[in-house]
């Protein structure tokens, strides 16, 4: 048995759904709130169901983070069984998951050692490293080893998305309620990007067609793409994503790529009818081109390569 026991939160998407069951992965789910109603991620709101409740209208939900007591709860479990923890989750700067699962490892202090990682990311960046951490757990790789590995990955994950409205960045305070107004009045189809774990507005397009274009100019940047994930709110390919799929086929002969649905969590920032690709960097590759440095954030500059995730 695996002496480091992985725990994340429902944030942490996978290529294989069922990993966290196989690999005795603990997911704490975050919550989601519609008004009044409240919901457990990933336990009773599913994708389907979510965005379901978005188009029957209604309140805007939110994301909640896990209540300390909750984590302290999951800790204390797992150190009865003579285990450390390792917690990785959600980006702290999206969420207060990181903050809680802190206050919830001061309750259980003395009992087992815990290690909580900032992953500065979410849905499947987050689980490509909880995957990494799993796998070496069951390798035996003691917690500081795991550690290393999880820390090392974290600079080499990159995300890009475009969205339809802005109207959940602002319910979620990212941006300004003006400027969500003002972006669907003039069409706006903004870019985002994680930087340093953060959602950060980029550029700007008015086609769904020039948007994916763009999601094709920030991945051929890559020259060693150990994996990519096209994220959409629908697991079934939409005109967008075969799109795209065509366009990467030409640039990358050869190579497949999944199309996945992003969960809840991340629904309430990017909203419905979103796209975005998440490229996890091989080793070994000198960093990409420097010509966008400096360039100004407009409708005409490419989306940035370093755009974490």
């Amino acid at each position: 048995m695996a002496k480091v026991r992985i725990v994340t939160d429902s944030t942490a998407h996978f290529f294989d759904p069922e990993f966290p069951a196989r690999h005795n992965v603990t997911v704490i789910p975050l919550g989601i709130q519609f008004g009044s109603e409240a919901y457990q991620d990933g336990v009773d709101m599913t994708t389907d169901r979510f965005f379901a409740r978005v188009d029957a209208g209604g309140p805007i939900p939110v994301a909640q983070a896990p209540s300390p007591k909750r984590f302290a709860a999951v800790y204390e479990s797992i150190c009865s069984g003579h285990e450390d923890v390792l917690s990785i989750h959600v980006s702290s700067k999206l969420s207060r998951t990181i903050a809680n699962a802190r206050a919830g490892a001061e309750e259980v202090l003395g009992r087992c050692k815990i290690t909580i990682i900032d992953s500065l990311t979410t849905s499947i960046g987050l689980g490509l490293l909880v995957e990494a951490a799993a796998l070496a757990a069951e390798r035996g790789a003691s917690e500081d080893d795991i550690v290393r590995i999880v820390r090392g990955m974290i600079p080499r994950l990159y995300a890009v998305f475009f969205i339809e409205t802005m109207e959940f960045l602002a319910k979620a305070e990212r941006i300004g309620k003006a400027q969500a107004v003002l972006g669907a009045m003039l069409g706006i189809k903004p870019f985002l990007t994680l930087e340093d774990g953060d959602i950060v507005p980029m550029e700007k397009v008015r086609t769904r067609q020039q948007a994916v274009e763009k999601l094709v100019e920030f991945v051929v940047e890559f020259a060693n793409i150990e994996h990519l994930a096209i994220l959409q709110s629908a697991s079934a390919p939409s005109d967008d994503s075969r799109l795209l799929l065509e366009r990467l086929a030409l640039e990358f002969p050869g190579r497949s790529w999944p199309v996945l649905a992003y969960g809840p969590s991340l629904a309430t920032f990017v909203g419905p009818r979103a796209m975005g690709v998440v490229v996890f960097e091989g080793e070994g590759e000198p960093e990409g081109p420097a010509a966008y440095a400096g360039r100004p954030r407009d409708e005409d500059a490419r989306p940035p390569r370093r755009a974490k995730g």
